[in-house]
């Protein structure tokens, strides 16, 4: 027993003690010292970097920053608009982006040409040939698009810039084209009043540093940008747009209809000598002026001469009578329409005898006139017409303007001032024939003609050709020519007092002897004829089916005349009222234009079937009330809509028929104030 007691013992002491568990160890210490010398590690590379960028690498990412946002450009100021008398907008400038670059300032010649080919579209060779010019200034390419611009302006490639340039654009295209003129692409007047008045429209240029956001856009300090000041001059004409419109389109038909190979018309208002219209035909769209042929840039109604014909014979009397050489009632012996002078024979269209100095303006005879001019002598007649300003520069300022065609007095014949005398032999502008009518038109005194609407400002005081009688007693005559049996008939406006004066001028031969079988049909209208208001002078080159300006001419004026004054308000009630209006009792014309496009101003053969009621009748250029009352006949009162006491515009068309179910919500008139 005690044997197995001493072998458990030793069993037992041979067993290991049993040791007590420590407890384990805290490491968040090392995690945050690690953390801690991560972060110092970081924060000390952030240090180093930014000192690197600063320091080193500062210089370098400034110049590209500075390149990128900073840029030296050329800046032109916009060219300014040219506005009708409304403030229409004729031309304007819109902007683009050009490149050009500066060789010396390139650092890296085929990274310029490579970025530059890649951007505009061109091939590498070529753009390196511009980057390698030893010049300070290479164009690259003009009017290049916002995407390659935007390209180019990104890359910042030292001594390649953007600079900005203007492009011209006429929004009512061929209207008043030729007075207009052009500017090239370097924003500079070509022809026209883009060069009559370059120097006033163009805008100034200068060097700048601009900035530009991330966009690419400019940044201003001022918030309107220097380039504003740096803008031309607005030119504001005397053109009336809507008036220019009815001009031009009823040239247009007469030239076609008879295929004339120009025509030309102006319209003045007597008052203040402005040019309401500049019309030619054929028409030129100053947009795509590299289309035409330079022939067709050419403002005839300023630059080329023609024989007038008829149409200078009103001032060979008005000239006779101020001399006291001829009354109204002196009788001239008119040779039955054939007679020799010399070894010239002159002819009238008529066989006329006796006839009186009214009757010959009326029949238009160039026997009577001749006699009265050899009355009249040379040297007395060249001075009035020297006065008159024939041979002389309108002063309308266009480029090129022509002096006409007259020779010195001592230098004619008999056959040539009795050829003088009816308008051949010497050859005037369409607006020296303006000027002429207007100083008759202005009672005997001298007005120049105004294009340029500058207030009315600096008018010369006009001299005193004729006197308000003898001009009255002309004007008169003008009277009969269109309102009796004259040659003017179809010129006349049923309800307006209309004068005018027919002319058909043979045209000297193209070899240089004689005359040939080209003609110049024209026709000067005057209303209201014995006070007028407007002239409107109508000249047709060349045409072919008929020859004579009362068929020619004449109906263009009554078209014009027509539509002109339904849009300005100025047609009469009734034909009663037509001879008491005078100019100075006339509204004015309006400040308001209507859409060019439009065609609201008729004859005025239809103004006048306003009462027909079996379709819808005519009612513009009626009174508000006269108007309604009109429509109120037919037991209607229509829409109106807008302000005033006029009806410019109605809906529906006149002539057309009614319909079958009547509503007044279906008729609409337009009216507007006359000022």
């Amino acid at each position: 027993m005690l044997k197995s007691r001493t072998a458990a013992n030793k069993k037992l002491k041979r067993q290991p003690k049993a040791v007590p568990a420590s407890p384990p160890k805290d490491r968040s210490g090392i995690r945050l010292v690690s953390v801690a010398a991560v972060f110092a590690l970081l924060w000390a590379g952030l240090w180093a970097r930014a000192w690197y960028v600063q320091l080193i690498d500062g210089p370098r990412l400034a110049a590209m920053a500075s390149r990128q946002h900073h840029a030296t450009e050329l800046v032109t100021g916009q060219r300014g608009d040219i506005l009708d008398r409304n403030g229409l907008v004729l031309a304007r400038s819109a902007d683009f982006k050009s490149v050009f670059v500066r060789p010396v300032e390139v650092a890296d010649r085929r990274e310029a040409a490579r970025m530059l080919a890649n951007a505009l579209g061109r091939t590498y060779a070529e753009m390196l040939t511009k980057v390698s010019r030893r010049s300070s200034f290479v164009w690259v390419a003009r009017e290049v698009d916002d995407k390659a611009a935007a390209r180019i302006r990104r890359a910042g490639v030292p001594g390649v810039y953007l600079t900005t340039e203007y492009s011209r654009l006429y929004p009512y295209r061929q209207l008043a084209g030729r007075l207009l003129g052009f500017v090239g692409t370097d924003d500079k007047g070509l022809e026209g009043l883009e060069l009559a008045f370059d120097e006033y429209l163009t805008g100034q240029s200068t060097r700048q540093v601009v900035q530009r956001d991330a966009a690419g856009r400019r940044l201003y300090m001022d918030g309107a940008g220097f380039a504003e000041g740096l803008k031309g001059k607005t030119l504001r004409l005397t053109l009336d747009a809507q008036i220019q419109f009815f001009a031009e389109d009823a040239l247009a038909a007469a030239v076609r209809r008879y295929e004339g190979a120009w025509g030309g018309c102006l319209v003045v208002d007597v008052p203040t000598g402005d040019i309401l219209a500049w019309a030619e035909y054929p028409p030129f769209n100053p947009n795509a002026y590299k289309g035409y042929a330079p022939s067709m840039w050419r403002n005839r109604l300023a630059m080329d001469a023609l024989e007038p014909g008829s149409t200078v014979k009103p001032f060979l009397i008005a000239a006779a009578m101020e001399d006291g050489l001829v009354q109204p009632d002196s009788l001239f012996f008119c040779e039955n329409g054939r007679w020799k002078l010399h070894d010239v024979t002159i002819r009238d269209t008529k066989r006329h005898q006796w006839l009186t100095v009214d009757k010959v303006l009326r029949y238009s005879s160039n026997i009577g006139m001749a006699k009265i001019g050899l009355e009249m002598g040379a040297a007395r007649y060249y001075d009035y017409l020297d006065r008159l300003g024939f041979g002389r520069r309108p002063d309308v300022p266009l480029p090129g303007e022509g002096r006409g065609i007259i020779r010195s007095p001592g230098e004619w014949r008999e056959v040539d001032l009795a050829a003088a005398s009816f308008g051949q032999g010497f050859a005037v502008t369409g607006a020296q024939l303006a000027k002429a009518y207007l100083t008759l038109a202005n009672g005997g005194v001298t007005r120049p003609l105004r294009l340029v609407d500058d207030g009315g400002q600096n008018q010369p005081r006009g001299e005193r050709i004729f006197s308000e009688q003898t001009s009255a007693a002309v004007l008169a005559m003008l009277r009969e020519v269109v309102e009796g049996d004259g040659t003017g008939r179809h010129a006349d406006i049923a309800g307006l007092d209309v004068g005018g004066k027919t002319g058909t001028a043979q045209k000297a031969s193209r070899s240089g002897s004689g005359y040939g079988d080209e003609y110049v049909a024209s026709f000067v209208g005057l209303v209201p004829a014995l006070n007028p208001r407007h002239i409107v002078v109508v000249t047709v080159d060349n045409p072919r089916k008929s020859h004579y300006g009362s068929v020619v001419a004449a109906p263009v004026f009554k078209s014009v005349v027509s539509r002109t004054w339904a849009y300005l308000g100025l047609l009469p009630e009734s034909p009663a009222d037509a001879g008491g209006l005078a100019s100075a009792d006339a509204p004015e014309v309006s400040g308001r234009v209507m859409p060019v496009a439009g065609s609201f101003g008729r004859p005025s053969a239809v103004v006048a079937a306003a009462d027909d009621l079996t379709v819808v009748p005519d009612v513009v250029g009626r009174s508000l009330r006269s108007a309604v009352e009109v429509f109120a006949r037919k037991g209607l009162i229509p829409e109106i809509k807008g302000h005033g006491g006029t009806v410019v515009r109605q809906q529906p068309a006149a002539g057309s028929p009614w319909p079958d179910n009547i509503t007044e919500s279906q008729y609409v008139l337009w009216v507007m104030e006359q000022s």
